[in-house]
This record gives C-alpha cells, structure tokens and sequence, in this order.
C-alpha cells in the first residue's frame, strides 16, 4: 500500500477503514495493492489479490469530483438486463467514492489492437460491434439522460473555451462566430435526428477489455460507462472506429460499419435505411466527439497538468478536418478548423 500516493490523510484513512471492512469477507492482502490504471479524471482504479489469488479492483473516485451511484446502477443493468461482461459490484461506499469490483484483466482492447494481426484486429472488431448491438437492443435508454442540445453544446462550447481560446490564444470575430453557429446548429440537428439509444459516451478500444468466457471464446469486457446517456444510434459506433489513440484506413472503417448496419437492421434496431446516410449521421456524431475531444484534452493539458494528453490533438485535427471538407454543410467548420491549423482553405460558401 505504500507504493499508492494519496491526495490527502484523510481520505487515506478513509480507505484503510473501509478495506479493513472487507478484508476478512474476501481475504484480501492490503500489500498488495497498487495502482491499476488511470485515466482523465480524478478516478483511478487500483488492484488487490487475495489469499486464493483472486484478484479485485477498488474504484477510487473522490466524491467531490465523482458520484459512483450511476456507475454502480448502470454495470447491474448492463449485466442483470442486458446479459454484457461487466466488472461486478462487490462492495461499495457511495457516500466516500470507494467500490469494489470483480477483475476483468489487463488486456485492453487498445493493447491488443495495436499488436494484432489484419485478421486478429477484424476478430476483435467484429466481436466490439456486436456487444454494441446488444447494449443497444436490450439497455433501458429511458432510464438514463437525455443527450439533448444542451448537452451537446455544452460539451461543443469545451471545444472554444479551451482550444481555440486557450491553447491557440483565438478569439473568433463576427463572421467567424457565425460560422460556428451555423456549425453547431448542423451537429445538434443530426444528434437529434437519429434514432436515440442507450449510448455508453466511451465505447472506445482502452474502454473495452479482451476477456473468454467459460467456453473459451472470446468476450469483450465494458468499461467506463458511468457517463452513459440517451442519445444517437451512430455515436457510439464513431466512439470505436474512430479512436483517440488508434486510427484505421477509411476502407477498413467502412467495412466494420457495414456489417454493423446489416446486423442492426435484421435486428430491427432503428438505423437509416441508407447506408450513405446512415455513415453520414456517424461521421457528424464522431466530429461532435472529436471537436469536445479537441477541448478536453487542451483543457487536461491547461488545467490539469496532464500534457501528455494534447501529443494527439493532430490525430483529431485530421478527423474533424477530414469530416468537415466531404460536407458542404460543414465548409464553415473547415475554415474554422483549418485556420487553427495555419492553412486557410480556398472554398466559398453562404449561410442560409
């Protein structure tokens, strides 16, 4: 326990006590505890073995900046109702933050992806879209909030505050904040236009774990749903195939969409009936994402001390630049964008 470095002695304390709660229960060995990951937030997970070699993570998620309650309500539905491999909830203090969770490995989905072969990397994929096609078949979406305008220019607004403003030192005149209306009108309209579902918000490859089940096949562990909201049929899918930490050639993408699409009609899960349009809704949805992605991860950089964050700010300039140039409704957004970037781009466009 000595390797794990605390914010402050109290909720050090705090910890100690209520693993001393468990221990006995679930023969756990507070030595050996260390840190298993962390990630953009002040969340972190930990992990602990005991006697039998079982091994537990503790979510650590200080209540000041966390509420653990909908991740605790959303792994029970997700595992209860929708039948997906989620970590179980073996004990938990809502009020201090603290949860203990059955283990799921170590094997992310981004770790396996980046070593896996064309045909490994089509295994795993294929086997990501169909736990999607579960999740979005059997998750009560009524139950979680909405992802409404508000929302979605909520998280839109990340993208000004702490990009253009912060990190590129921008400040957009007249005709430029009308290109950005006009841009978030167009983004907030295909959201609301899509069929809403349970939408996990991070259905990524480092969200998602390489796990097999009793019969050795393979299963794909989900995590980090706590966020998860009523939204858009497409956001998710452009979650996966557009990755912040992995990208794959568009033909590949492509590929991967389509069969999700053909499975998710013979479902009978509401997708357009025309591919063209249905790629369209996820290729806009994945630019929203990219655009807050852009703001949070100058914002982690700026804020947070956490620059390592903004070496991949490149990789979503050259998705949202990529959407925003193959749609004249979005040409405003390219001039925006590539501005940012030094090269103005030579395309005319109105307003209506």
């Amino acid at each position: 326990m000595n390797s794990i470095v605390w914010p402050n002695k109290v909720r050090e304390q705090h910890f100690q006590t209520w693993l001393q709660t468990l221990q006995a229960a679930h023969a756990l060995l507070p030595d050996s505890l260390q840190m298993a990951s962390a990630d953009a937030s002040t969340r972190r997970y930990l992990r602990i073995t005991g006697l039998g070699g079982a091994s537990f993570i503790v979510m650590d998620a200080p209540p000041e900046s966390n509420d653990v309650r909908p991740f605790i309500a959303i792994a029970r539905h997700m595992a209860l109702d929708c039948g997906l491999l989620v970590p179980e909830i073996i004990a938990a203090d809502e009020a201090l933050g603290f949860v203990l969770l059955s283990d799921l490995g170590d094997l992310t989905y981004l770790k396996a992806l980046q070593s896996a072969s064309p045909v490994e990397a089509d295994r795993l994929m294929r086997a990501a879209t169909q736990t999607l096609l579960q999740w979005q078949l059997k998750g009560d979406a009524a139950r979680l909030p909405a992802f409404d305008e508000s929302f979605v220019r909520r998280e839109l607004q990340i993208f000004v505050d702490w990009c253009v403003q912060r990190e590129y030192g921008r400040q957009w005149n007249e005709t430029q904040l009308k290109w950005w209306e006009h841009s978030c009108k167009v983004l907030v309209s295909n959201m609301a236009e899509q069929a809403q579902m349970p939408m996990h918000r991070d259905f990524m490859p480092r969200n998602l774990m390489v796990c097999t089940g009793q019969d050795g096949e393979l299963r794909v562990g989900v995590l980090d749903f706590q966020d998860a909201v009523r939204g858009p049929v497409g956001y998710d899918l452009a979650s996966l195939l557009r990755d912040a930490f992995i990208s794959w050639d568009e033909e590949q993408e492509l590929d991967w969409a389509i069969r999700y699409w053909e499975q998710a009609r013979r479902a009978g899960l509401p997708v357009d009936a025309d591919f063209g349009e249905f790629w369209r809704q996820v290729e806009w949805s994945g630019l929203q994402r990219h655009l807050k992605i852009l703001g949070l991860f100058c914002r982690l950089k700026h804020r947070d001390g956490k620059p390592a964050y903004a070496e991949d700010l490149p990789r979503f300039f050259a998705y949202a630049i990529k959407v925003s140039t193959r749609y004249v409704q979005l040409s405003p957004l390219t001039h925006l964008l590539q501005d940012l970037q030094g090269s103005m781009v030579e395309t005319s466009f109105t307003l209506r």
